[in-house]
């Protein structure tokens, strides 16, 4: 099924039911009024979710209406948890290269991870407001799962049973201020604003053979002011998948329902098939002719972020605008 977060003015807003076509939805105020709530008791309210989405799909929903993803919330407007993992090797390997630092045998067999801001994540069409273009704006396009309770010390296959939904995020960063944070030796705070997410989230069944051993099957498109840069494939380069990324997370902590772990910046080798964040396209540009030709994004510039199944939208599109703070 698909679920989606209506704004109504409160923090954490309204569930909703969506039709696999993103066409229709219906409030599910009846069963659970938000998502944390359907997952805080899933055995027990994810089957009457399900219901309402058959009844949507037969086009028999009694209360539904027209769904406009400019109305949706983030699918968890605040989490207890945002934890965001960088399971495209490629894509640190290509960073490291641009600065002539050899990649470390570790970042093979442990994944990186770091523990993002969750208090409060940004609509698929929030704007993106900053206060300035010097601080090096850019994208990160990835997919995300949401958990349910997962115990400390779970191994990857545990974890995988643990995994209620799926949507993408776009990750932003401010490259220009990385640096600075990363030399102090305690990670990302300023250089990671509000990351915001697809107006839709799905079970793992509606990915149908898409969803295989924990990595969803499916490219992943970029488009930066109506031009499109990036379609790598989601499951092809993933060197630790999502059990994996959860299990590490698990290690010497339990993980609470309503957790996000994130993929990381989707990458693949083939450079051909473009990029999920400016950085990546700098650092091949670095590699290639010693300095970058690609600027990060200024005001007034929109990020599109989606993935198609057979032509069809699977989490509805992230569309974003970048915007100066008044």
């Amino acid at each position: 099924m698909k679920l989606a977060t209506l704004k109504d003015g409160t923090r954490d807003g309204q569930l909703m039911v969506v039709s696999r076509d993103l066409k229709t939805a219906q409030l599910a105020d009846g069963v659970a009024r938000t998502l944390q709530r359907a997952l805080d008791d899933w055995t027990f309210i994810s089957p009457q979710l399900d219901a309402i989405y058959r009844e949507l799909n037969r086009g028999d929903g009694r209360r539904s209406f027209d769904f406009e993803p400019q109305n949706c919330m983030a699918p968890l407007p605040r989490a207890f948890q945002w934890a965001d993992g960088s399971a495209y090797v490629n894509h640190v390997e290509l960073v490291r290269k641009a600065r002539g630092a050899e990649l470390p045998a570790s970042f093979w067999e442990e994944p990186l991870m770091y523990q993002g801001g969750s208090d409060d994540l940004l609509g698929p069409t929030d704007d993106i407001v900053l206060a300035h273009e010097e601080w090096g704006i850019d994208f990160e396009a990835e997919v995300c799962v949401i958990t349910d309770d997962v115990a400390m010390g779970s191994t990857p296959d545990q974890a995988h049973q643990r995994i209620r939904l799926l949507m993408l995020a776009n990750d932003v960063s401010l490259r220009n201020l990385i640096p600075e944070e990363l030399a102090k030796g305690f990670g990302f705070v300023q250089s990671k604003p509000a990351t915001s997410f697809s107006p839709v989230a799905v079970t793992p069944d509606e990915l149908g053979d898409a969803w295989k051993n924990g990595k969803v099957h499916l490219p992943l498109l970029s488009t930066l002011n109506d031009k499109l840069v990036g379609k790598p494939h989601a499951g092809v380069d993933m060197v630790f998948n999502f059990p994996q990324l959860i299990a590490h997370l698990a290690k010497s902590r339990n993980v609470r329902a309503g957790s996000i772990i994130g993929s990381g910046t989707v990458s693949n080798k083939d450079a051909k098939r473009g990029y999920s964040c400016i950085a990546e396209q700098r650092c091949l540009e670095m590699i290639a002719g010693g300095a970058p030709v690609t600027p990060f994004m200024a005001f007034g510039d929109t990020i599109r972020i989606e993935m198609l199944d057979d032509g069809k939208s699977v989490f509805g599109a992230i569309q974003q605008t970048v915007k100066q703070t008044a």
